[in-house]
This record gives C-alpha cells, structure tokens and sequence, in this order.
C-alpha cells in the first residue's frame, strides 16, 4: 500500500438531501430533548423516610438520628460487631461503621415525607387541615434554621374519587402554608399515591400549574413523585406500560417513580408472607419502572421492609440482615433510593450504601482515570461506561460515602471532572419546562 497516497473522496448524494433529513428530523430532535432531558444533575435522596401528619414534629430527623445511634449502641456497638451481624468485609467495618455513625450525628434523614395518605388515614377535614398547615410551618422553619432534612414534603391522597377533593385541599393548604412563610423551599417533594390511569398525573400536573398561576410562580416549577402500587400502572387494559405514559402524562413535571412494595403485590394476590422487595412480581414491576424511565431525569426508588429492627437482639439483627440484603440487593440493580419506615433502618441503610461505594470506588477510580488518560488496562472502556463510573463516584460523594480528596487522589479527577463525564445533566436550578 502506498502510504504517501491521498486517496480520493467522492460522493453522490446532494446536499439537499442532509438538509431535507434535516428538516424531517427537526420536530424529533425538539421532541426528544423536551422527553428524554437527561439526568437532573442534582443530588438523590438513598432512603425516604415516611411520618404520619399527626406524629411529625420539628425534631423529628434529630429523634430517629438519636434513636438509631440508641440501637446501634444497644445492639452493635463497635465496628467488630455490625460486620459480624451483616458480613461486613472487616477491611471497611471501621470505617463503614464510624461513617454511619458520624452520618447519624449529622444528618439521620435524608429526605422526609408527612404522610396523609396510609399513615394518617381518614380524618376529620378541620383536623386534617390543620396538620397539613403544620406541617407546612415546620418545614419552612426547618428550612430557614439548622438540622433539616435536605429533601421533604408530603405525601397527599390519590386522586381516585373518593378522597379526591381532601387530596387536593391538603395539597393545597400545605403549598399555601409554604408560600405564606417565606416561599417553597429548595428540596421540596410531593408524592401522588395509588396512580393507575395517566389522567391522574395529568390531573396532579394541572393541580400544580393552576397553584402556580395563582401565586406568581414560574411554570414548571413544582414537580412530584409518582407512586407507583397498581398493576394497572404498570400494564394498561390495551397492553402497553401505563407507567411510560404517566411519565409524560406528568408534562415535564415527574421528578420520581417511588415503588409502594405492599400495595403492589396486594394487588396482584401475592400472600402477605412473601410480600417483599425482592419477590419476582416486584422485580418485574421496577424493571419496567427502569426503562419507563430511562433517560427522562426521572428517579427510581425502590419500597421498603415490613420486618422492623425491634425486640431482642437477635430479632434486631434479624432484621437488619434482612434489610442490608435487601438494600444491598437494590443498589446493583441500580435502584440507589429506598424506603425507610423505622430509625432502627437507619443504621444498616447507611452501612448498605457506604459498603457499596466504599469497596468498589478504588476499582472505579482507577477505570475513570484510565480511560481519561487513554490508558490501557485490562479493561476496555467506552464512553458510556466512564459516564455510568463517573456517577457511581458522585453518588458516593453526595451521600458521603467518599471524600473528595480520597476520589481526587485515586482517580487525579476532580468533582468538576467527574460531572463532566457524568450522564447529561440539566443545568443547576433549571426547570422543567412542561409540555403537552
């Protein structure tokens, strides 16, 4: 082969034809970008913590944080003693074990939802009224002082006819409580319970952008979760996934799929002992979530356990194995949030999580960096690759997890580095624009 030879370059279609397919691509191109955005860039939640209406109160993080260091200190109270218990790799238990204790110091809960739906009941409408405008003031004054949950909001009724005005009321006197105090807090989350046809995000969607109207507020900028504890949300009459058109029913404003474990498979008939997270009926169930929801900036959360950490010792670390496992479990099936229903949670939530990115993030470090400095290695990674390394180690870092100079010092990439390479993110404080 002549190597000096420049070889000669032909085609044969015109440049009208580029430009036609051009044009014809145009409304896809806006359609995509408007559906699949892309992750939002912003920190997700491990666990959600649920608190009946009646029962929160101002301390409420501080008191299942106080709690939870009660039960480790009663029932694992060295780092030798939870790894034995959950089978903890020893080479990270003192570690694992002072991080979740200085996380249960520092900030027990992640994200907290008052409950107005299965925790609270029915309730007379002055009664509830005046839980939802409590519950409203002490967020807000939470938010404006020290000790908050990052994340919290409430989770209202659903809009099945029934209980659909009271759901509507709650919502908004709790809105109009926040607005009242100061504004909606950064952090904010709503949850619509018990969906099973799209129109009742459409519904939930329309509820928000008329609140919006009425207080000024910019279009879009109130979102919620979807939860998820139907079949009809996943599989519709005509046979398609309900769950993927709920997604878009949201207009934009769907900022989660929450993943209600016993509802669900009461629905379908699954005896209540085997009522679980990881029963087969449920695995199908958030494998579907998990495509619905591909590429749309909306977040995943796996249920929660039944199985409460109390009683002996040995019925507490029953439980706690149960729960690690599960956590465990949920996390390398990419569901990286959960939820937790009693403090003694707490403690194998954050031990799950921390294991998780406390024995493989050297691994990943060094992969990331490898493929930044285009260096070989014994594996051969692509660019979606290095995106799915890159947030493994920013997860890591937002749940603390990791240190930043620990990553920086593995990997010789900083945070600015690793968002860079990270899933296509929206730019902070953006909103979601809603769509038709």
């Amino acid at each position: 082969m002549d190597e000096g030879r420049q070889e000669r370059v032909e085609t044969s279609l015109a440049g009208a034809v580029a430009e036609e397919i051009g044009a014809r691509l145009a409304p896809v191109d806006a359609e995509l970008e408007r559906r699949y955005p892309g992750d939002p860039g912003t920190r997700q939640p491990v666990h959600t913590v649920y608190v009946p209406g009646d029962a929160f109160a101002a301390g409420t993080p501080r008191a299942w944080g106080d709690r939870a260091l009660a039960a480790l200190d009663e029932h694992a109270p060295d780092a030798a003693s939870l790894a034995s218990v959950l089978g903890l790799d020893h080479a990270l238990a003192e570690d694992v074990y002072g991080r979740v204790r200085a996380k249960l110091a520092r900030e027990p809960v992640e994200d907290l939802r008052v409950d107005f739906e299965d925790g609270y009941g029915s309730r007379p409408d002055a009664e509830e009224d005046e839980a939802a405008a409590r519950a409203a003031r002490l967020i807000a004054e939470a938010h404006a002082g020290a000790g908050a949950a990052p994340y919290a909001g409430i989770r209202v009724k659903s809009m099945e006819a029934a209980v659909r005005e009271r759901s509507i009321r709650t919502l908004d006197v709790f809105l109009t409580g926040l607005m009242d105090a100061g504004g909606l807090p950064d952090g904010l989350v709503l949850t619509l319970p018990k969906v099973t046809f799209p129109e009742q995000v459409t519904a939930m969607a329309r509820i928000l952008g008329a609140f919006e109207e009425a207080r000024g507020l910019e279009p879009g900028r109130i979102g919620f979760e979807i939860q998820i504890e139907t079949s009809q949300s996943i599989l519709a009459a005509d046979g398609t996934a309900a769950v993927a058109r709920m997604i878009h029913a949201a207009g934009g404003r769907a900022t989660g799929l929450h993943y209600g474990t016993f509802d669900y498979s009461a629905c379908l008939g699954v005896a209540a002992a085997y009522q679980a997270s990881d029963h087969p009926a449920a695995d199908h169930a958030k494998a579907v979530m998990q495509v619905a929801a591909a590429g749309t900036g909306v977040r995943l959360s796996d249920g929660s356990t039944n199985v409460l950490p109390v009683g002996s010792t040995g019925q507490v670390h029953d439980a706690w194995r149960l729960h690690y496992r599960l956590t465990r479990r949920a996390l390398a099936r990419a569901y990286y949030q959960g939820w937790d229903m009693h403090p003694g949670h707490l403690p194998t939530r954050y031990a799950a999580v921390f294991a998780f990115y406390r024995e493989g993030y050297e691994r990943a470090a060094a992969r990331l960096a490898r493929y930044a400095g285009r260096a070989g290695g014994d594996v051969m990674d692509e660019p979606a690759t290095a995106r799915a390394l890159a947030g493994y180690l920013l997860r890591g870092l937002d749940c603390g997890a990791l240190d930043a100079a620990e990553v920086a010092r593995a990997a010789g990439l900083t945070r600015a580095d690793l968002e860079g390479f990270a899933p296509r993110r929206r730019p902070p404080g953006a909103v979601r624009r809603p769509f038709a």
